[in-house]
């Protein structure tokens, strides 16, 4: 069992244009049809959408109040975020989505659920109390 006078047979990889296209392509082809198969969205959490995979990462910024949360997001933006103050008694006690965009402005949360180019398409179970905080 030698491999002597074998010749090896390479297997080019598939081509894949970007790192993003190629996650959405396993997830399609290996991972949805077991989630499907198994029910995995009645117990646990829907199956994921192309909002999930375009969109830019996320960091998510929890803590005490007055702990410093808005002060250090303020700081990285280099500008006030709109409609926060700071003090020391809980002030921003609300779900913010801070984004890049050509327009500076305030998107409700009702409308970001319904954006299917958005990844907040899953925070609809939280109810209209949590989206409109």
């Amino acid at each position: 069992m030698s491999r002597w006078g074998r010749k090896e047979v390479k297997k080019t990889p598939e081509v894949i244009r970007t790192v993003t296209e190629g996650l959405k392509s396993l997830y399609r082809q290996k991972l949805l049809p077991l989630e499907q198969f198994y029910g995995f969205q009645d117990f646990h959490s829907p199956s994921l959408e192309d909002a999930d995979f375009d969109n830019k990462p996320m960091v998510l910024v929890v803590g005490q109040y007055s702990t410093g949360k808005t002060t250090f997001i303020k700081y990285l933006l280099e500008q006030d975020i709109p409609g926060s103050r700071i003090g020391p008694e809980p002030t921003t006690d609300c779900f913010t989505a801070i984004m890049h965009g050509e327009v500076e402005g305030v998107i409700p949360g009702n409308a970001l659920i319904v954006d299917p180019n958005k990844p907040f398409r899953k925070l609809n179970p939280f109810g209209n109390t949590f989206l409109n905080r």
